[in-house]
């Protein structure tokens, strides 16, 4: 039977006082800039920093899974997958995939966030089995249960890999929202650790679950 525990807590301190734990997976969907009263150059170096403590907080055999929607400021592009990238390399961790996730049918055009999200896995260690591949371009996000929300389609691919391509039983899931990769590792039969500052989002993401390929919050 998995199980599931919400921390209410910062991310960051949380993993601080953790040590990474053996057959675990970690998954994360940092905040942008939005969420922040920082300059753009200072959000890029906490961005980098604390997705390299994500990095050091994965077991060696373990997957380290970003999701994340790139931003568009004063006209310029940020690309998050870049940022992640770098910190990948610090930590010498190697990318396992790069997928691409619609957020709207191709084609259509979009004036604020892009089109699309992108989907990222590393490990240390770990070497992907590639007759296990599936679809690198996903046509739609899924179910979301808020606007940042990961999506019932990504959330549900992420706990299949982790199930059919790691030994591991475990995600810890830092940032996790209202809870949409906790209830898609519970579904494959993994424990699911989450972290959330907001007390909303946290108790919120205790009781959602997938039902008939739906999210619903069950109390």
């Amino acid at each position: 039977m998995s199980s599931r525990q919400v921390f209410c807590a910062d991310a960051i301190d949380w993993l601080k006082c953790h040590s990474p734990q053996p057959q675990t997976s970690l998954i994360a969907s940092l905040p942008d800039i939005s969420e922040f009263n920082l300059s753009l150059e200072a959000w890029k170096s906490w961005f980098i920093e604390t997705s390299k403590l994500i990095f050091n907080a994965t077991p060696a055999h373990g997957v380290t899974i970003f999701f994340q929607t790139d931003i568009k400021i004063e006209g310029r592009w940020i690309d998050k997958a870049y940022l992640i990238q770098k910190a990948a390399e610090e930590c010498n961790s190697h990318q396992l995939f790069h997928k691409i996730l619609c957020r709207v049918p191709p084609g259509v055009e979009t004036k604020g966030r892009p089109a699309y999200s992108h989907l990222l896995c590393f490990s240390r260690e770990l070497s992907l089995d590639v007759g296990k591949n599936n679809a690198d371009v996903i046509p739609e996000l899924g179910e979301k249960t808020w606007e940042r929300g990961m999506g019932i389609t990504a959330s549900q691919m992420i706990a299949k890999f982790i199930k059919s391509q790691t030994d591991c039983h475990s995600i810890i899931n830092p940032f996790c929202g209202e809870g949409s990769m906790l209830a898609a590792a519970n579904v494959q039969g993994l424990h699911a650790i989450g972290i959330e500052r907001s007390p909303k989002r946290a108790k919120r993401a205790e009781s959602l679950q997938i039902v008939d390929q739906k999210f619903q919050f069950i109390v």
